[in-house]
């Protein structure tokens, strides 16, 4: 059952150089929610937005995230403020460790701090699924791994490092997960270097060859109101990566592993959960819980799905579930990601995953363009952002 806001209300929409944030101000802003877009860097593209009413500087949370904190915590205690909108690991791990105190102020659709947790630790997570039946890669920390013989991938073990996850961080510090190390088979590497590289004892875990695809879904205290799907047609960089060209897809098999793992940490609030299918046996294996907003938000929006929306409806006492006309078969652009992706055909090579041709590359481009003109920020009713992204690239924000 929906609910309805006052014209007043408004909603904090954290915003950085992806797509989410923007397109959150845009679907919230097109209906007549005020929009707090909060930075902590200039230039942001949802700030250019025609739909922004109003933009904020926050602090860095990679130089002090309890000041972040407290600059989320001063928004939250604006009266009009329903509740504020995740993009970032940063925002949804001070959000959820506080959150007895941001409740005091807002919604806080978002899980609590021990369940995040769980998400954040890929440790917990493979240990979540396991009980929740959920399949997943071979997995161990990189101090215990002794054979080497199959392809590997070295990666952080948290999604985001900061003093709850790593012991010797103190509450003010906060560090990005370090990038992932592909390792050849019998190519045993300098653990001691690796775990400098990381901040902390990263994981292993076997190579999966296959397609990437994610569930995405909003929960209400453990239950789910709206949940769709996306397949991965190209990442920021050849083998994988955040995706760039995404496609709306329609798999039970996948929305019954998803929902099982997020049923199973009694999930609340929106979460993407990343899945590769193996490309040996069809199988649907987690790869991570992105527990927040994510960046292919627009995707869902372009497929009929405004999680934006249901969001805020959440914020204003609405109890779902949502039943939306779902298009499978939409696929949307990030054009910026796009360049980044045949840059990486251009000029970089990973181990044991062949390089496409730039000719299959520019050509899979252009056909995807024509059939698909659906983009992540580009929008003819709203122009600035995509030209705000623009600059940005050129003078490397």
């Amino acid at each position: 059952m929906a609910a309805q806001s006052t014209s007043d209300d408004a909603i904090v929409v954290v915003s950085n150089q992806a797509p989410a944030s923007l397109n959150i101000v845009r679907s919230l802003g097109r209906r007549g929610v005020r929009t707090i877009a909060a930075a902590n860097r200039e230039g942001t593209p949802a700030i250019a937005s025609r739909y922004c009413d109003e933009s904020v500087r926050l602090p860095d949370p990679f130089e002090d995230i309890v000041a972040y904190r407290d600059a989320l915590l001063e928004l939250a205690e604006r009266p009009a403020v329903r509740t504020i909108a995740p993009v970032r690991e940063p925002d949804v791990y001070v959000l959820s460790k506080y959150r007895d105190e941001f409740a005091e102020h807002v919604s806080t659709l978002w899980p609590d701090a021990e369940t995040l947790a769980q998400a954040h630790d890929r440790v917990a997570l493979v240990d979540a699924a396991e009980t929740a039946g959920v399949a997943a890669p071979d997995t161990e920390l990189l101090t215990d791994v002794e054979d080497w013989s199959g392809r590997r991938i070295v990666k952080a073990r948290y999604g985001f490092l900061a003093d709850r996850y790593v012991e010797d961080l103190g509450p003010e510090n906060a560090i990005e997960a370090g990038t992932t190390e592909y390792i050849e088979p019998d190519e045993r590497p300098d653990v001691d270097a690796l775990v400098d590289q990381m901040g902390h004892v990263p994981i292993v875990q076997e190579y999966v060859d296959g397609t990437e695809y994610t569930i995405r879904a909003l929960y209400d205290e453990g239950e789910p109101v709206v949940s769709t799907q996306k397949a991965l047609r190209r990442g920021m960089k050849y083998p994988r990566g955040p995706s760039v060209y995404h496609e709306a897809v329609d798999i039970p098999e996948l929305e019954r592993a998803g929902l099982a793992i997020l049923d199973e940490l009694d999930w609340h609030g929106p979460a993407s959960v990343g899945f590769i299918r193996d490309s040996e046996t069809g199988t649907f294996k987690l790869l991570e819980i992105n527990p927040r907003f994510w960046a292919s938000l627009p995707c869902d929006i372009h497929a009929g799905v405004d999680y934006p929306h249901y969001y805020w409806q959440l914020a204003n006492g609405a109890t779902g579930p949502f039943d939306p006309a779902y298009r499978p078969g939409t696929a949307s652009h990030f054009l910026r990601g796009e360049l980044v992706h045949l840059h990486s055909v251009l000029t970089e090579e990973y181990a044991f995953v062949p390089r496409p041709s730039v000719g299959e590359t520019v050509s899979g481009m252009a056909g995807s363009l024509l059939e698909q003109p659906n983009f992540d920020v580009f929008s003819l009713d709203d122009p600035r952002p995509f030209l705000r992204d623009t600059l940005n690239t050129v003078l490397g924000l």
